[in-house]
């Protein structure tokens, strides 16, 4: 499938979602910017066909998401599994943490995301 990254429609809410991170999205983004971890390059609010990923590194296909709060909803929920199995269908891997996770045991979620990485 062919994949379309980035598409045009969607970059004004990719800038503002990048202005407007969360604690702990920022926190997270501080370890992932730069090649900082295990020098895997990650992208912040990078679109995937007509969703926004919160985090994308291109090299492994792999997306982290982090979900607060709005994510308990049951139409979130619902989305959220849209979203997951069209990943899937398209060969990217993704790992989800809550903001909770983050900002309580950030080193332990940077573990969990290295081990996600198939190329040494």
């Amino acid at each position: 499938m062919a994949l379309v990254h980035n598409v045009a429609p969607l970059k004004p809410r990719r800038r503002e979602l990048r202005r407007q991170l969360t604690i702990a999205e920022a926190r997270l983004w501080n370890h992932l910017k730069e090649r900082s971890l295990r020098g895997r390059k990650f992208r912040r609010q990078h679109s995937v066909g007509p969703y926004i990923l919160d985090f994308y590194c291109p090299r492994e296909r792999l997306a982290v998401e982090l979900d607060g709060a709005a994510h308990d909803h049951e139409a979130a929920q619902d989305h959220d599994a849209t979203r997951t199995r069209f990943l899937k269908r398209t060969g990217i891997r993704l790992v989800r943490f809550e903001n909770r996770e983050v900002i309580e045991n950030l080193e332990g979620v940077l573990v969990v995301i290295a081990r996600q990485f198939t190329i040494a």
